[in-house]
Order: structure tokens, then C-alpha cells, then sequence
């Protein structure tokens, strides 16, 4: 394979590649998604990452359809990359793309809850050595001697079954033998070299090289250093040039000797003929020596190959299981139930960003579709219309549907105790954008319209589409994505405020309603964010009037919400002031 086969490398990039790591181990990284070494030979992290999900994942993420479903896709990535074990992980995760396949989604959720059930065995310390292992790892900077290092110290910590398992099975004495070859020789960079304190015959003669290199550099001062002598044949100059390199380096004379001109132009031609010889065959020395060691330390690595590369395939695979059992149970996730209907269903679903901000979250149980995961919850609706109070929780709805649907699609467990979803070719999730011009329009409807053309397994999750054109159109074409669904067979929840206008609904549509209870007690809107099934939502000004006039600043300011209040129903704000009052 070549690398110009792989989306997003051209001419420029692959030379780019070949310069910095050579074809093979470009090839290497694109296809074990390591993005670290394809930075460091000088990509762009955002450009790897594009490269590798394509080249692992190109047809999962044709799902995300629109902006807003690839905002919570991302999002949720760098949610799970915070609790990954290890960098390699976290570039694992970062090119995880949704699956095209149902077997493909069960096939890793079962690896999951694997890694999660094992997670959850452990007691706390455990935890604690297992992650000071794989920090270790990164300290070593990844690669074949970490991976082995890595190996071996988990098996001093007994982890064993699991997710573990594979590090359990591989052989530690053979494992043992590796370590020490590895340990001496540098595999990075090109040809392996042997590193210093393994040999002492290669330490001395890259001693005595270093040294001799050390007193070429200073040819002028050796010449002067030997006529300070007071020499006056160049025989004697040859015997004292001999005993100033056995002086000035770890070289016995004889040695030098061999190496030193019998004969010479002049002093100069002299000292530079004779420094010029010592290195040639001291350079040879230390490559014919470093040549043998390395040759007995590869034919080590060959005998220990197999465990080697099990020790680095095991490594990165439970790293990558590990962290993301640990987003699993920080967020306390459940597996998804595949059906073959179409439905997205969820009972006491929770908004990622509202638990990570906010500890006290309303779960809210909602379904569309075909589905048997919520009693209380309609079933056979293919559309369902949510309609109810400002800030009543409708978007964050949209978009908790939407992590479900997108993390059951990646083979991860939902944010739910319960959840039913079905496959899908896109998701359609258009968040409310307030531009009220044609051009928005357009390009809204040509976003969201064709997804529903080409599938019958398309979900759509639309929030206030009348945003972005007058009402009495709005309406029109809002019912009318409401009826293009139905026919298309998708499933799907429309965010309105003109639910009046949509009646009667298409047959398999209903509508539903979130609601506000009143002011609390410091004049903040209570809501209930559990949506009520088959009724209007409705909007709660007299809500809103009532806490600008509690909160008015002046009495002019007062009179000017008052007069809203006379508006809206003078009575009902009263009350509301005078429930507020009582509830504190």
C-alpha cells in the first residue's frame, strides 16, 4: 500500500511522511492510529486525527449529517479522552467514529463492559498501581520497551482476568529476556545502536574515539604543544606526537603507534595524516564492535518476537478498554438495547454537560419510535412534537437523544438506566439558530431535507425551525417536515412553539409538552423537565412578568411590568407572587 492510498495524502504530505519517518512507518502509525508519531514527523494534530478517522471509521462518520451532530460527537470525544490511561489512548479515542454495523456496535460494547466490570473489581490502591503503570508507560516514551515494562508490572500486581486477561497470558520469562535486550539497545531513529554500559569493550572504544575526535579539533594546538618540546627530526616529532595522544586520551602508545605516518610533508601534514588514520580505525573498532552486540542483542529479540509484539498489542488494547471503563463508570453509563424498529428511547436520561456541570440533574424518560424500554412513554409515534416553557429543558432534550444515538452508534454504553435505539444512516440534529433570512433558510432545508430523501433510517432532532423565517411560513413548512418525515419512515422530535398551527397532526406524530410549576421561592422558573406525552406545552410569560416586577428597581420600572402584567392576566401574576411567597 502506498501512503498517497490513504484520504487526506497528497504529494506534499507523503514526502513529508517519507522524510520524517519512512514509507513503512508511516504506514505503521496510519494504521495502528498512533497520531503521535505522525505529529512529531510534523503533521498537524487536527489533520491527523481527519487522516486516521477516515482511513478507520470514513463511513461511520457519514451519520453525522449536520454541524450540531458533529459538535456532540466531538464533544463527546474530548469528554472520553480525559479519563484515557495513557497518550496512545487518547489518540485511540480521539479517531473513535461511530460503526456502521450492529454486530460491529455489540461486538465492542461487550469489550467495554468487560473492561468495566473488571474496573469495578478493583479495589481503590489496585486502581491506583494500575494507573501509575500506564503513566509509566508514557514516561518511557511508548514503544516496544515500555510495552514489555508495562507487562511485567502489572503481573507483579496480579491483574489477571478481565480486561487483563491478555496481559496475564503472555510468557514473563520470555518477557525477561526481551527486557534486557531491549534495555540495551535504542531502536529509535533508524538502525538500532547499543546504548552506553552494556559492553565494556564498545564503551572503551567509543572512549577512545571521542577523545581522538576531541584532539583533531584542536590540530593547531597539538602541533605547537609537540615543538614546545624543542623536537628537531621528524622521527623525534613522530615519538613525541605518539606520547602526547597516549597522554591526552585513554589510547595505549602501541595503538597509536600502528596508526602514525612513517613520513610526512611537514608538522602539519604530520599530526593531520596521523589523527586522520587513528580515527579511521578506531571508527571502524567501535562499528564492528557495536555491529556484534547488536547482532547478539537482536538475535535475543528475535527468540522473544512473538511476546514482544503480544506484550505491545495487549498494552494498547487494555489502555484503550481501560480508559474507556472509566468514562463508563464516572458517568455511570448503561448498554444500549439494539432493536430493529425505528425508535430512540431512554428512561431517567441525563445531559453529559449538565452531569459534569451539575450534580443535581433532572433525569428525564422520553421515547419516539417503536419501542418497549418506557411503560409510561406512547409507543408507535414515528414524529413527536415538543412543545413547552422557555428554558424548559427542549434543546438539552434534543441533545441528550442526540449522545445517545451518537455513543450507542460508536459501540459505547448511554447516559440512561434504560435505552432502546436503532440504527440510523444519519442524524439530523439542528440546533435553533436565530438569522432570519432566506439564505439561512435555504441552506437549512438543504441540510436537513435530503437525509430524510435518502434513508429510511434517518433521525431528525429539530429545534425552533420557525427561527429562521416568518411565522405563517414556518408553520407551513414546519408541517410539512413533520409529514416528509412520517412518509420517509425516519423517526424524529421537532422543537416548536407553533404546535397550535400543526393541527391535526399526521397519523404516527404526536405532541408533547414541557411544563413550568411556578417561581421558587428566590424567583427563579421551576420547571419540570419531564416532558407530559400528548398535550401542548405552553409557554410561561406570566412566569417571566411576574419575576421582573418582584425584581423591578424603581417604581417607574415596576409600572412598566405591571402594564405586561395587565397583558398576560394581571390575576395570574399575583398569584404566582403570592405562591412564590408562600413556597419560601
Amino acid at each position: 500500500m502506498h501512503l498517497q492510498d490513504y484520504w487526506g495524502i497528497g504529494p506534499k504530505t507523503a514526502s513529508q511522511l517519507e522524510d520524517g519517518l519512512g514509507t513503512e512507518r508511516a504506514i505503521r502509525a496510519i494504521e495502528s492510529m498512533d497520531i503521535g508519531v505522525l505529529v512529531d514527523a510534523g503533521l498537524a494534530r487536527g489533520r491527523a486525527t481527519r487522516i486516521l478517522r477516515h482511513a478507520h471509521g470514513e463511513q461511520g462518520m457519514g451519520i453525522l449529517t449536520t454541524p450540531d451532530a458533529r459538535t456532540v460527537y466531538k464533544d463527546l470525544l474530548a469528554r472520553v479522552q480525559t479519563y484515557a490511561v495513557t497518550d496512545h489512548a487518547g489518540d485511540r479515542i480521539r479517531v473513535l467514529t461511530p460503526l456502521t454495523s450492529r454486530d460491529a456496535m455489540e461486538d465492542r460494547l461487550d469489550e467495554v463492559i468487560l473492561a468495566t466490570d473488571t474496573w469495578g473489581d478493583l479495589d481503590d490502591a489496585t486502581c491506583e498501581e494500575v494507573l501509575d503503570v500506564f503513566a509509566g508507560f508514557d514516561e518511557m516514551g511508548g514503544g516496544d520497551r515500555a510495552a514489555v515494562e508495562t507487562v511485567l508490572a502489572l503481573q507483579d500486581i496480579g491483574v489477571s482476568i478481565g480486561v487483563f486477561a491478555s496481559i496475564d497470558a503472555i510468557d514473563p520469562d520470555a518477557l525477561d529476556d526481551a527486557r534486557e535486550a531491549l534495555g540495551s539497545l535504542d531502536t529509535e531513529g533508524g538502525e538500532p545502536t547499543v546504548r552506553e554500559g552494556i559492553d565494556d569493550e564498545l564503551d572503551t572504544a567509543r572512549e577512545q574515539l571521542t577523545a581522538v575526535e576531541q584532539l583533531e579539533a584542536q590540530g593547531i594546538d597539538v602541533i605547537e604543544a609537540i615543538q614546545s618540546d624543542g623536537v628537531r627530526s621528524s622521527e623525534e616529532f613522530r615519538e613525541a606526537f605518539i606520547s602526547h595522544v597516549a597522554s591526552e586520551t585513554p589510547l595505549p602508545a602501541p595503538r597509536v603507534r600502528e596508526a602514525t605516518p612513517t613520513g610526512a610533508a611537514d608538522a602539519t601534514d604530520f599530526v593531520t595524516q596521523g589523527l586522520r588514520e587513528l580515527l579511521g580505525t578506531l571508527r571502524e573498532s567501535v562499528e564492528a564492535r557495536e555491529q556484534a552486540v547488536a547482532d547478539e542483542l537482536e538475535a535475543a529479540l528475535d527468540d522473544s518476537r512473538d511476546e514482544i509484539e503480544a506484550a505491545v498489542t495487549a498494552v494498547s488494547e487494555t489502555a484503550f478498554q481501560l480508559s474507556l471503563a472509566r468514562f463508563v463508570r464516572a458517568y455511570d453509563l448503561t448498554r444500549p438495547t439494539f432493536v430493529e424498529s425505528g425508535c430512540v428511547g431512554a428512561v431517567n436520561a441525563r445531559n453529559l454537560s449538565l452531569v459534569a456541570a451539575n450534580d443535581d440533574v433532572q433525569p428525564v424518560t422520553y421515547a419516539v419510535g417503536d419501542h418497549e424500554c418506557a411503560a409510561e412513554v406512547p409507543t408507535g409515534d414515528q414524529v413527536t412534537v415538543l412543545t413547552g416553557a422557555n428554558s424548559g429543558g427542549k434543546t438539552t432534550l434534543l441533545e441528550t437523544l442526540c449522545q445517545v444515538v451518537v455513543l450507542a452508534h460508536m459501540g459505547l454504553p448511554v447516559p440512561a438506566d434504560e435505552a432502546e435505539v436503532s440504527r440510523v444512516d444519519a442524524i439530523v440534529f439542528h440546533r435553533r439558530h436565530a438569522s432570519f433570512n432566506a439564505g439561512v433558510l435555504e441552506s437549512t432545508l438543504q441540510t436537513i431535507v435530503p437525509p430524510l430523501t435518502e434513508s429510511n433510517r434517518t433521525l431528525m432532532l429539530v429545534d425552533e425551525f420557525e427561527a429562521i423565517t416568518e411565522p405563517g411560513s414556518a408553520a407551513d413548512l414546519l408541517y410539512g417536515l413533520v409529514r416528509l418525515a412520517v412518509d420517509a419512515g425516519a423517526v424524529g422530535v421537532y422543537v416548536t412553539h407553533l404546535a397550535d398551527d400543526l393541527e391535526p397532526l399526521p397519523d404516527r406524530a404526536r405532541t408533547d409538552g414541557i411544563f413550568a410549576r411556578g417561581l421558587r421561592d428566590d424567583l427563579t422558573l421551576d420547571v419540570d423537565y419531564q416532558p407530559q406525552f400528548g398535550t401542548v406545552g405552553r409557554s410561561t410569560p406570566e412566569f417571566i412578568v411576574s419575576r421582573l416586577v418582584a425584581n423591578a428597581s424603581d417604581r417607574s420600572e415596576r409600572a412598566g411590568f405591571e402594564a405586561l402584567a395587565d397583558a398576560v392576566g394581571q390575576d395570574i401574576v399575583q398569584q404566582t407572587l403570592l405562591d412564590a411567597e408562600w413556597s419560601g
